[in-house]
């Protein structure tokens, strides 16, 4: 898992995530307008959807390649549309 993607990039990512997350419930304790905390709710969960397509990609682009390079290709492309679909469900 490890080395299919850049670890430290991860890790700068969720923390600004959570920074956001840490926001949004200052923002629900001070009483801010709801249009402000919607959008802060949005702009966390973009910035989680961008970390899951980064999982993604280094997934393709290490785990699959490898498991259809040297193990079974049908499981490991089955394997991937699954996480495809996981994915797509966000």
């Amino acid at each position: 898992m490890r080395q299919c993607m850049d670890m430290d990039n991860l890790h700068k990512r969720l923390k600004r995530v959570e920074g956001q997350i840490k926001a949004i419930d200052r923002m629900i304790e001070q009483d801010v307008p709801c249009e402000d905390i919607i959008i802060q709710i949005n702009a966390a969960k973009t910035a989680l959807h961008k970390i899951g397509q980064v999982v993604l990609e280094g997934h393709l682009n290490h785990c699959v390649k490898d498991g259809i390079a040297h193990g079974d290709a049908e499981k490991t492309i089955a394997d991937f549309a699954k996480a495809v679909e996981y994915f797509s469900r966000l």
